[in-house]
């Protein structure tokens, strides 16, 4: 298992994980169920550019649950990225929708001491997903990933974030040096929205309805800051006092003025 006495990160290689505990010393394990479901291929679920939850993986016949925040996602560029609950991981990723079938490689985990995620998850998920071509089968809104010798990875489509208490991470440049950049938050209950922009802090009232959000005056400090992040400031505040429409897409906010100017923010989850 993992043994480190202060937090860190680092990069391994999947073989490196593997190597980290034994499969059956696994904590909060049971046995696998039977699966049966349809396979994915040409007009099925939508494999690339979806946020997947984990739900479990499957090893030599035994089932490990997924912690809450474990998911993944597949770009359709090539690059898969994802969390197990506590550590991160990408790969490179070849995606074969007619075949259903995908395969990831040059996988690299960090190593992060956490308690309340099972190492053995980690570890049963780092071979599963690594080991060469798995087989995509759907479930409904579920997918599963089997390998060659029968382990599974199943997987649920994420919902879409919630458009409030969200921090949404605007694309906009940031100030050099703070630990985040532009973002915005819209609270239900008080009907507002706050947040940051690229240089200066804002809060204005925002009432939501029917997939428009009207955006009252902002009020905002008075920093100045670069020319840049000035004019990225600027086009913000563009969107503000006047109504938005807006758009959820799994982790990605869209907004959208009158205008047609576009905003997309992600969700920091």
């Amino acid at each position: 298992m993992y043994r480190q006495t202060k937090q860190r990160t680092r990069t391994l290689t999947v073989a490196a994980v593997a190597a980290l505990v034994p499969l059956a010393a696994a904590c909060g394990s049971e046995h696998a169920d039977d699966a049966g479901s349809d396979a994915v291929g040409a007009g099925g679920p939508r494999i690339t550019g979806v946020r997947w939850s984990i739900d479990s993986v499957t090893v030599d016949g035994t089932t490990h649950r997924a912690p809450a925040a474990a998911h993944v996602r597949i770009d359709e560029g090539g690059e898969a990225a994802g969390s197990t609950g506590c550590n991160s991981f990408s790969a490179r990723a070849d995606v074969d929708g007619s075949a259903g079938r995908v395969r990831l490689s040059d996988a690299m985990f960090t190593e992060k001491a956490c308690a309340k995620t099972p190492a053995g998850f980690e570890k049963s998920l780092g071979r599963a997903l690594t080991t060469g071509s798995l087989t995509t089968k759907n479930e409904g809104e579920r997918l599963v990933l089997t390998t060659a010798d029968g382990d599974t990875v199943r997987l649920s489509r994420a919902e879409d974030a919630s458009l409030y208490g969200t921090r949404w991470t605007v694309d906009a440049p940031g100030r050099k040096g703070d630990k985040g950049s532009a973002h915005l938050t819209f609270d239900r209950d008080a009907k507002t929205v706050s947040g940051r922009l690229p240089c200066n802090r804002v809060e204005a009232g925002a009432t939501v309805s029917d997939g428009r959000i009207t955006l009252g005056a902002p009020s905002t400090t008075r920093m100045m800051c670069e020319g840049s992040l000035m004019d990225a400031e600027k086009r913000l505040l563009g969107l503000f006092d006047g109504a938005v429409t807006y758009r959820i897409d799994q982790e990605t906010l869209t907004l959208t003025s009158e205008d047609g100017a576009t905003v997309r923010a992600v969700a920091d989850r």
